[in-house]
């Protein structure tokens, strides 16, 4: 099963609190981290994503910033994570994940992989689209990972309906 991170530091108690999620995730082999701090100027952007780089060393581990390709391309990340109708202008050689709520989002996303939800019912995320929609949406020939009140005890039934794996917050930082 694949994991996708998605970082928030203010429900992490902190950069330090979040910083040493983030290595323990990197140890622990999860697929990709999207560093998603929307609030941080394009300079601490840039430095903490280069930390996290530094701390990734060698380890697989992908990272992506969020929304900010020229950060991603500064910094030498591996991608960037666009949100739904963001136009697509990203520079070749970056890894695309994009956001999406609908199957018909997933079909014309334009992205290497779509984050897809929310699954099942999450704090302020709105009405859950639920497991055959994602059979729907996986089946349309994007990578898609489940999101979205996903735990470790519903991951399988996201797997079993198609996705390639899980992504979240609270499911990496609690």
């Amino acid at each position: 099963m694949k994991r996708y991170y998605i970082t928030d530091r203010k429900a992490a108690g902190g950069f330090q609190p979040l910083f040493e999620v983030i290595r323990d995730q990197i140890a622990d082999g999860v697929d990709m981290i999207q560093i998603r701090e929307k609030d941080l100027t394009a300079r601490e952007l840039f430095e903490f994503t280069l930390a996290v780089l530094e701390a990734r060393g060698s380890k697989p581990t992908k990272i992506l910033v969020n929304t900010r390709a020229d950060v991603a391309l500064a910094v030498k990340a591996d991608g960037v994570h666009l949100p739904a109708g963001a136009p697509r202008e990203v520079p070749a050689g970056l890894l695309v994940g994009r956001s999406c709520h609908t199957i018909e989002e997933v079909r014309t996303c334009g992205a290497d992989f779509a984050v897809f939800g929310p699954v099942f019912e999450a704090p302020a995320k709105g009405a859950p689209v639920g497991l055959e929609a994602l059979r729907q949406a996986a089946a349309m020939g994007v990578p898609v990972y489940a999101l979205g009140g996903v735990t470790w005890e519903n991951a399988a039934d996201c797997l079993n309906a198609g996705a390639v794996g899980v992504a979240g917050i609270r499911l990496f930082q609690e």
